[in-house]
Parts: C-alpha cells; sequence; structure tokens
C-alpha cells in the first residue's frame, strides 16, 4: 500500500505540531506500507520523517523566484501523476498542487486538530481561505481523524453531516524522560514554563500579567518562554509590568532541550482557552513537570489528573495554582507522579496502529 502524504503543511509553518504529528505517523509505518511525501526546498531547514521506505519528491526553486513559483504547481501535479498511491492523507486542507482535495479521486484521510479559525474569528491570516480549503477537505474526505473527543464535538457542531466518517485517535508525545538528561542549557533561576504560539486565545497576556505577583514572592523567579519571536506589543507589556529581569525568551529549541527545559522547570503553564489536543501539557507529564492548564476544551481529556486544571479566565486560580506548585514540593513531586502515569496513555505506536488500520479499510 502506497500512501501519498501532501507536504503543504511543512511549506506553511516552519515549527509546529502538525509537521510533528505527520513526522511521528510517517516514522513509525510498517514496512507493508510504503509512504510518499511532497515537499519543497523552503522546508529544507526544518526535520523531516525517517522511514526506509520513504519517498521524497522535493521541489528545488531556482531564479528568477516568479518563474518558479508558477511552476511549482505543475511539478506537483506530475509528482501526483506518477506516485501510484492508494490513499491520501495530505498534512493540510489544501496540496502543494494547487488544486483542491475534492480534485483527488482515490481514498482521502484527513486528521481535524482543532476548530480554532472557525470558532476564534481573526485567528489567522487569510482565514476566509483556510476555512473554505478545510470546508472542502472535510467535505470530500472518505475518513476524518479526529485527535480528541473535544475536537470531534467541535467538528460536529460545524459538519453535523460527517459524524459517520469520524475516527478519534489521540496524538503521543515524541519526548522522553532520558531526552531531557543531556547537557543542554536552561534558566540558572528557578522558573515556570511556557511553550507554543500565543496568539489571543493562548491567553499569555494573562500569564504575563499575574506573573508580578509571583516575582513579588520570589524576585528571581523567571518564567521562560519558548516558541515564536516575543513581538513588540509582548515586549512592550513585559516592560510595564517590570518583568524584563524575569523573563527567558529561548525561541525554538531542540527536542532535547525541549525536554530538559520541561523537566527542570516548577512547572508548565499552559492557560490557553482552546486546544483541539494540547500537546505541550502530554509532553510536560512525559518529561517529569507539573502541569498547570486550563479546565476548557481538550486540556481536561488529555491532562486529567496528572496536572492542576484552572479556570483560565480567572487570575486568581492561575495565581493560587502557580504559589501552590511554587511553595509545596510536595504536592508538586505528587502532581508530577500522577502526571507521569497519565502520559503512558497517549503512546505513538499504539496510536500510528489504529491509523494504519484505518487506511487498511480502503
Amino acid at each position: 500500500m502506497r500512501i501519498l502524504y501532501d507536504g503543504f503543511i511543512y511549506k506553511l509553518q516552519k515549527a509546529g505540531g502538525i509537521g510533528r504529528y505527520f513526522n511521528n505517523i510517517i516514522s513509525r509505518l510498517p514496512s507493508d506500507i510504503n509512504p510518499v511525501l511532497t515537499t519543497c526546498n523552503s522546508s529544507s531547514n526544518i526535520e523531516l520523517p525517517i522511514n526506509n521506505s520513504l519517498t521524497i519528491s522535493n521541489f528545488e526553486y531556482f531564479r528568477p523566484v516568479k518563474l518558479s513559483s508558477r511552476i511549482e504547481k505543475y511539478y506537483f501535479r506530475w509528482a501526483e501523476s506518477i506516485a501510484n498511491y492508494d490513499i491520501v492523507h495530505p498534512t493540510y486542507y489544501t496540496l502543494l498542487s494547487n488544486r483542491a482535495l475534492s480534485s483527488i479521486k482515490k481514498p482521502k484521510v484527513i486528521t481535524i486538530h482543532d476548530m480554532i479559525v472557525e470558532l476564534f474569528q481573526g485567528s489567522i491570516n487569510n482565514e476566509q481561505k483556510h476555512i473554505n480549503w478545510k470546508a472542502d477537505a472535510i467535505k470530500s474526505a472518505d475518513s476524518i481523524i479526529c485527535v480528541s473527543e473535544n475536537t470531534k464535538n467541535d467538528l460536529l457542531r460545524f459538519y453535523p453531516q460527517v459524524e459517520q466518517k469520524i475516527s478519534v485517535i489521540y496524538e503521543g508525545s515524541e519526548l522522553s524522560y532520558s531526552d531531557s538528561l543531556g547537557a543542554e542549557t536552561v534558566p540558572e533561576n528557578p522558573y515556570f514554563l511556557y511553550v507554543g504560539g500565543r496568539t489571543a486565545y493562548k491567553n499569555f497576556k494573562q500569564l504575563l500579567s499575574v506573573f508580578p505577583k509571583i516575582v513579588s514572592i520570589n524576585s528571581g523567579i523567571k518564567l521562560c518562554v519558548v516558541g515564536p519571536p516575543l513581538s513588540h506589543e509582548e515586549t512592550k507589556l513585559i516592560s510595564e509590568l517590570g518583568l524584563n529581569n524575569n523573563i527567558e525568551y529561548y525561541g525554538y529549541v531542540s527536542s532535547n532541550q525541549l525536554a530538559k527545559l520541561y523537566r527542570c522547570s516548577i512547572a508548565l503553564v499552559y492557560p490557553s482557552l482552546y486546544e483541539g489536543f494540547g500537546l505541550p501539557p502530554l509532553e510536560a507529564m512525559t518529561c517529569g513537570t507539573a502541569v498547570i492548564a486550563a479546565n476548557v476544551s481538550s486540556v481536561p481529556e488529555i491532562v486529567g489528573d496528572g496536572g492542576l486544571l484552572i479556570d483560565p479566565y480567572s487570575e486568581t486560580e492561575l495565581v493560587d495554582a502557580m504559589v501552590h506548585i511554587l511553595r509545596d514540593t510536595s504536592a508538586r513531586e505528587k502532581i508530577i507522579e500522577r502526571g507521569i502515569k497519565r502520559a503512558k496513555l497517549f503512546d505513538w505506536d499504539t496510536n500510528v496502529n489504529k491509523i494504519v488500520d484505518l487506511y487498511r479499510t480502503f
């Protein structure tokens, strides 16, 4: 069986959970499944999956750029035509060939990671275009994977007609505790950790706004931030709050450094108002740190009793949870123990086997 993975997401995002999601699937496929991945050389600085059976069709950009851009879609149409695939499982809701997914006549599997764009209007650039791509993919897909029950329920709010196509198959953590034991650097002072994007629904500004209260208890405490560069608005707010000496920005880090940042932190703080799955809390539990996370959307489904769940709209609850973890070492250790146990329920090998079983139904 040959599976075509159109690599649009690797062009759209230089780093992100969706690319890692497909890397984990492709890298774990059994030997009787032959994956084909289409990419372009703008993806050369990101990590691609490793699989001895993997065929990569890569478009090399050239000068003049305008001519290269015009030719690109025709290259991918040609790549699709010779791939001799049985099923297509695109990494996004549109294709590198600049065609809608509905134009593909062979069986189509898509993964719905969340319904952020539909629920939080204004959350991404060119959102109507993305909504249209997604609608076409959902309606034309033969099978739909949702990464949580919450995502399934959100999808059905907008597309109740696709219920019979849906399978809920969780993600897993590609990180392990052993990944955290290397020589990578972490902040010297005790620190809370924030990982991921910081668009409005992520609620990062609330975390910044309450952090002076934590600093008033321990002036040397840090908030370590992993993810996209701090915006002008964020740096201005940090300065206004008097937090210039209490924020450590690490940017995008390697898997091993991320694992160590998790393990060595006081806790991951994740006050997001919405998640389709919520990978950082799972990674944090896997790597052996405490988790403080919002009690909304899919997060309770993933974290369970493995962390402290708080009302993300309540600054008081967020502060109280952080102070509790900071001051009560015994309580923190118990939370970590429960988190490690909880994380074992989300195993990539098990979940990829479920995806492969889904492929075999066609």
